[in-house]
């Protein structure tokens, strides 16, 4: 998943701000109780969601793909004074364990666990969203931009990971799951109602800042 090599990745992690004990054990957790645990943000990742939140001091964050609530905690940092973060996922397995971590921190009176498709729970949320993270089943991207788009503030901050895929986006003989990341890609370069950037963190993190 990382694009850097190992002492590369522990440098950066060395230079960066720590991990909470509460954070230090979700990682843990999940890798030890959980199928595909490299699904889960990590250190530098989840560093790197606090700051950008942090920047911005949202009021509402939507987040699209809970897994076991590492990325909601770090993205929950930023949070202004009264504001919430809502997370939805379709995993119900993990809904104890998720709730057990939300509610051992700080900001459990502030996240929104939402169970169900997230192409339905979505158009029940009557929010205007300063942040929206994406990271659940890849060939949604596409649609959970579309239907999120709309309720992102002027200014606001569309956050979508993996869109780099271990590098698969690079080859010309593309398998469907690699060319349904190129193809929302290639949708987002071509949007010209906001600015973008890939910052090459971890597996690809796609940012992307809604025009006025």
């Amino acid at each position: 998943m990382s694009l850097i090599n190992d002492d590369l990745q522990q440098l950066l992690i060395n230079y960066c701000e720590p991990e909470s004990e509460l954070l230090k054990r979700i990682d843990r957790e999940t890798n030890l109780k959980v199928l595909m645990p490299r699904m889960l943000s990590g250190h530098y990742q989840g560093r790197v969601l606090s700051l950008l939140s942090k920047m911005v001091s949202p009021r509402r964050i939507l987040e699209i793909g809970t897994f076991t609530g590492y990325a909601t905690l770090c993205l929950a940092e930023g949070l202004s004074k009264n504001g919430l973060i809502y997370t939805l996922d379709i995993n119900a397995e993990l809904e104890d364990m998720v709730r057990s971590n939300f509610a051992q921190s700080a900001y459990n009176e502030k996240i929104n666990y939402i169970l169900g498709d997230a192409t339905k729970t979505i158009n029940n949320l009557n929010e205007v969203f300063d942040i929206v993270f994406i990271d659940a089943d890849k060939k949604n991207n596409g649609t959970y931009y579309d239907l999120i788009f709309d309720r992102v503030r002027p200014g606001g901050i569309i956050i979508v990971d993996n869109v780099l895929w271990s590098g698969k986006v690079l080859q010309d003989q593309q398998d469907k799951d690699t060319k349904n990341i190129t193809n929302f890609n290639d949708k987002i370069a071509a949007d010209q109602r906001v600015e973008k950037l890939i910052l090459p963190v971890r597996d690809g993190l796609f940012v992307i800042r809604k025009l006025g």
